[in-house]
């Protein structure tokens, strides 16, 4: 379970993921920045080269000007896609309880 947690940690780590999966074909650097918003460019730059490192991102450069790379996720990052899912429906399902958490918490 800490492993997983690791493996998505981060504030960005599981909207990408969940867009390349869902997006199912390779997608451009910049396309996948703007359905990510407001990432930075090097925040994707950094997840994406973790992602790559741990086999879940393939990453293809085309030889032309200008330099064109697109990223698209591995058939062992798609193995996740029911999980990401089954956390999806889940937020949505207790997005009210969340939020009326978040607005109770005082501030510190």
């Amino acid at each position: 379970m800490v492993d997983f947690v690791q493996l998505v940690s981060g504030k960005w780590a599981i909207p990408i993921l969940y867009r390349l999966i869902v997006n199912g074909v390779p997608i451009r650097f910049t396309d996948l920045q703007r359905t990510v918003a407001p990432i930075t460019q090097k925040e994707l730059t950094k997840q994406l080269r973790l992602f790559e490192r741990r086999g879940l991102v393939s990453r293809t450069v085309f030889a032309q000007v200008p330099p064109r790379v697109e990223y698209a996720a591995t058939a062992l990052a798609m193995t996740l896609h029911p999980t990401l899912d089954t956390l999806a429906a889940w937020m949505t399902e207790n997005a009210i309880k969340l939020r009326d958490a978040n607005d109770a918490d005082p501030v510190i």
